[in-house]
């Protein structure tokens, strides 16, 4: 028997977002890419999800009105 490690991969807006490190939590992750999505800041995290033995997160964007 052979363990593998399980792969992660995020999304946001359905874009595929790339795993920077797979030592950081997916709010880190979250932080990590805020600079280049500014909007994802506030977005919340759902999963994991297991697909084809991969983990997959999704960063949803928080719903508001201006106001």
């Amino acid at each position: 028997m052979q363990i593998e490690p399980t792969g992660r991969e995020f999304s946001y807006c359905g874009l595929r977002l790339a795993d920077p490190d797979g030592r950081l939590t997916p709010e880190q992750v979250r932080d990590f890419y805020c600079s280049s999505y500014p909007e994802i800041t506030t977005a919340s995290i759902e999963g994991p999800e297991v697909v084809d033995g991969v983990l997959k997160f999704k960063f949803i964007r928080a719903l508001g009105t201006k106001g």
